[in-house]
Parts: C-alpha cells; structure tokens; sequence
C-alpha cells in the first residue's frame, strides 16, 4: 500500500509539472507573438532567392546569438544552425525551417507585401515568400526563444536548423538539405528525429494535417532537347520541325500517365513547365528545349515512368528524323514519415491544437526536400493550417495572390515547442 501510495505521489507530481510546463510555455508564446508577427512581416517584405539570403540568415543568427545559442553561420552557403542544450542529458531533437523565396511578382494587396525585384535565369521578375517560408523562419525564431527561456526543463538537447535552397540551388549549384547533410549537419551532436512543417494557404489555422509513411512527392526536374533541321518557314519538307516533334513528345508523355502508369500506387504527374526554340515566325529553328517535373509516390513507378519518358522522347523524335535527348536531376525523394515517430508524435499535435483539429491526409504531389534529412534519421513532418477562418477561395502556393494569416504563426509556435518537449521528455 505504502509503494502505491509513493507511485501515486510521483505521478501525481509528473502530471503538475507537465501541467506548469505548458501553461508556462503558452504565457511565453504569448509573450512574443507580436515580435514574431514582426518578424514575418519583415521577412515577406525582403525576400531573398536560393542560395542568396544574405540578409535573411544575418538575421537570423543575430537572434539566436542574443538568445546565447550556440550558432554557426555559412552552413550550406547560408544556412543557419543553433544549438540549445537543456540542463538535462538526453537525445537531440532537430526543427527545421527552409528559408528561401521565389521569383514570383506579388500582386495582393498586403501591407507588407515585397517589390523587391531580380533577374533570374536572365529574366526580369519580382521576389516573393509565395510558399510561406517567412512563417517558417519566424515560427522557428520564436520556437528557438521560447524553449531557451525554458531550457531548464529540457531533457537533451534541441537542434535549429534553418535551411536555404528548399527550392532548389540555382543551375550550376550545391544546396538545400543535400548540402548541409553534407556538411554535418545531422551530427555534432547526432540527431536522433527530426520534425518539419508547411503552412498551407488552403487549411485552416489552427489545424494539423499529418500522415505516416510519404507524405509529399519524390521531384525529378528534366530538360528534353530536341533537334531539327533549320528551314524556312514556308518550306517545312526541307526541314525538321523541332517544335512540332517536341509538340508529340508532350502527348506521349502524358500518354504514360494515362495509359500506362499504375495509378492506383499512387499519384503521379508529369508537366512541361517550359518550352523554348526558334526566333522568328516564318523560319523553322534547328532545336527546341523543354524542361519539365515529374512527381511520383512509389518509388518503382518513378524508375518505370523515367525509362518510359526516355524511350518516348527518342522514339518519337526518331520516328520524325529528329534527335532527343533527356538530362534528369534529382530533386526531392518521397518525403516519408517514420511510421513509429508519428504514432508516438500524435498525442503532441493533438495537445497542441485540440484532437479535433489533426486530421490524417491524404499524399500530395508537391515535393519537399526536408525529404533528404528524413532519409538519413526518422522524420515527421506536418502541414499547418494558414487560411483565415471562413474564406473560401485560398490562393495556391507559388502564385502571385498567395497569402497566410498571422493568426497561423501562435499555433505553430506552440506545435513545434511541443513536439520537441514531448520528444526529449518522454525518450
């Protein structure tokens, strides 16, 4: 009787200090949403493309390093890494944000919305946080303050990972998780799991999709290019048309999807984002070039549609008397979630936002290159909620409308805290 008693005591005890823990966390959050709200602003309204957010990991680092973090700057050309160890031994626990922007011109109507402009790719064209990495940055800022003021009660230690390029480097480039996996950055100390979120501009804030297994879509970017034989326009049978091969050569692609691929595997796409050749209206060009993204959710249906689009292009241009060849690049794997981590994670979404708002979802398309960090240690990554209550035409990501509420950054301050407190307390 008298040992139960004693178990009863210490349980007793646990449960009020984990009960102190979260209020003492909320009173902290609330504290700092304004600056973190701030910080958002700030960040939306200079933005900086992959592989250049000089500005923005100054920032960054000037923050961790007034909070006395460990920091190191220039990780992968200019990511940020900061270490809090709590006065406790444990595991490490790794949050990521990516921080880099688009070349999108913002046309909505925010307060705060950027007219920073750029040249890229030899094009002239605006800067835009149009997928939300601004709330990733700031939410982490803010995640990276509020543990530090309550570092005492931590068990192990907390690695702030704030990435460049999620987007991908520019050509000619390293980048992205890739190269700061390269460079150490899961070690020193080791990392045991790592979490990640994405605001999403078309779910409510407040809520938490989530999903064992992928999550998101492996990325292959690929550059078809096409050759002819120049001729005039008025004459196309003393030529070969590139332009009207490459025209077959889309349809076929689309074919495989359509006719040839296992869907019911999972989703898969093929788009040709861009396509290029000739000068003027009356003279067929010599080549044309396409480039394009494949996204697959089974990793044998990438290899099969891969081979196929392989053997398409040059059967086709063969069948014309042209000649085609494809360059592939790997941009993400599958984004895929260890099934443990996020059976052992649920009950922390659930305390974060309320049971009633985590929701098990469905795989999307879009692809994530936090996909290379959770290859390499188990991963858990999420989609907050970003849309004002009640509107009902959300703008998608990578459009020049896009926008999230401010409301979104509190709740994913408060998921991410306590996710890793959650991690390190209970392993």
């Amino acid at each position: 009787m008298k040992h139960k008693l004693i178990s009863f005591i210490i349980l007793f005890l646990t449960l009020s200090v984990y009960s102190q823990l979260e209020n003492k966390i909320l009173e902290d959050i609330n504290k700092i949403e304004s600056k973190v709200i701030d910080w958002r602003h700030y960040f939306h309204q200079n933005p900086e493309l992959s592989n250049r957010e000089f500005n923005t990991a100054k920032k960054i680092a000037d923050h961790l390093k007034s909070l006395g973090l460990e920091v190191q700057t220039g990780v992968a050309k200019t990511g940020v890494v900061a270490i809090l160890r709590g006065n406790k031994p444990g595991k490490v626990v790794a949050l990521r944000a990516d921080i880099d922007a688009l070349p999108v011109t913002e046309r909505n109507d925010l307060p705060f919305k950027s007219n920073v402009k750029t040249t890229f790719l030899g094009k002239e064209t605006g800067v835009m946080h149009a997928c939300g990495h601004d709330t990733h940055i700031s939410i982490l800022m803010g995640v990276a303050e509020v543990l530090f003021k309550n570092k005492n009660l931590l068990k192990g230690t907390v690695k702030f990972i704030f990435q460049p390029a999620e987007e991908g480097p520019p050509p000619g480039e390293e980048g992205g998780a890739k190269l700061m996996i390269k460079e150490g950055v899961l070690e020193n100390p080791k990392v045991d799991a790592i979490f990640g979120l994405h605001i999403a501009s078309g779910q409510p804030v407040g809520t938490v999709a989530y999903r064992p297994g992928g999550i998101m879509a492996a990325v292959e970017r690929f550059v078809v290019k096409v050759k002819g034989k120049q001729t005039h326009g008025a004459r196309p049978w003393s030529g070969i048309d590139p332009i009207y091969v490459s025209a077959k050569i889309i349809d076929g692609f689309q074919a495989i999807i359509s006719r040839e691929s296992e869907l019911l595997k999972g989703a898969a796409v093929i788009t040709v984002g861009k396509i290029s050749g000739g000068v003027r209206f009356n003279i067929i060009p010599e080549e044309v070039e396409m480039i394009g993204t494949v996204r697959t959710l089974d990793s044998k249906m990438r290899d099969f549609i891969i081979k196929r689009m392989n053997e398409v292009a040059q059967g086709i241009a063969n069948t014309y008397r042209a000649e085609a060849t494809i360059d592939w690049q790997s941009n993400t794997l599958v984004t895929y979630n260890d099934p443990q981590l996020t059976k052992q994670m649920l009950p922390s979404f659930e305390k974060a936002v309320g049971k009633e708002n985590v929701k098990e979802v469905k795989p999307v398309t879009g692809g994530e290159d936090f996909s290379y960090f959770s290859d390499k240690v188990p991963g858990l990554y999420f989609f907050l909620g970003g849309m004002t209550p009640g509107n009902t035409k959300p703008y998608p990501h990578h459009t020049p409308d896009f926008k999230i509420d401010d409301s979104s950054l509190k709740p994913g301050i408060i998921t991410f805290c306590q996710l890793a407190i959650d991690f390190l307390n209970n392993n």
